[in-house]
Formats: C-alpha cells, structure tokens, sequence
C-alpha cells in the first residue's frame, strides 16, 4: 500500500522552508552588497593607480584623456575605460563610475555610485589626486 503525505506534513515543509528563506534572504542581500562596494572600492584603487602612475612618468601631471592616454597608451596604465564601461545602464558590479568635475592636469576626482542604494551598495564612494579614498554616509544612486 502506498502512503502519501497528509496536508499537514506538506503544510509544515512549506512553512519551515518559508521561515527559512525569510531568515536567509536578508543575509544574502546585504552580503551581496558589502560585496559590491568592496568591489568598487577596489576599481577605485585600479583607477586612481593607473592616474598615479601616468603622472609619474609624465613629470606630475595627470591625463585628461582617459581613453587615450591610460587605456590606449603603450603599455597600458588602465587595462579598460571604466567610465565607459561602468555605467547607470550598465554597472559593474552594482556601481557606475564618472569623473566629479572635469581631468585636468594637476590632479582627479572619480567617484562611484550605486545604482540601487537598497539593492546594490550603500555608500557612494570618491578617490581623489594622490590616492585619497573617502565614502559618504549618504547614499547617492547613480543617475
């Protein structure tokens, strides 16, 4: 004879389960997002270090042309345009990147955004001339 299950079993499996994904979904969220903003911390050091070490080689002054100057340059300061790669409709693991104001040659600000602050980071964060990394309290979303 076969014995199949009562809808109290299946009952409970499906509320133990449920209990379970509650507790574990929030968790997998936030990981996910200290995730991306160690991630866009780290492309802010890539960047910032390939601007540094243009300068260095060119008597202190930093490019103004990134494409040109870092990317394309031989040998490469930067091994891709994060400016055109990482954006509001295409972000790199969950953060845009753009230069704050305009390059020029005595020094950068690049910034990276999230796209979500509740979803992809919650901070922003900037790196400016010399290596200088800070993080805002304030979530601003990439636009």
């Amino acid at each position: 004879m076969k014995k199949a299950f009562t809808i109290v079993e299946v009952i409970t499996v499906v509320a133990i389960v449920a209990l379970l994904g509650i507790m574990i979904i929030p968790n997998i969220m936030k990981q996910i997002k200290t995730d991306n903003e160690s991630a866009a911390q780290v492309t802010l050091r890539t960047i910032s270090t390939g601007f540094e070490k243009y300068a260095a080689s060119h008597s202190g002054q930093y490019p103004v042309d990134v494409a040109n100057q870092l990317v394309a340059a031989n040998p490469a300061y930067l091994t891709e345009n994060y400016f055109t790669k990482c954006v509001a409709t295409s972000p790199c693991r969950g953060y845009a990147y753009s230069v704050a104001g305009n390059l020029n040659v005595t020094g950068y600000t690049i910034t990276a955004r999230p796209i979500s602050c509740s979803t992809s980071g919650s901070k922003s964060f900037s790196i400016s001339t010399g290596g200088v990394l800070s993080a805002d309290a304030a979530c601003t979303p990439a636009s």
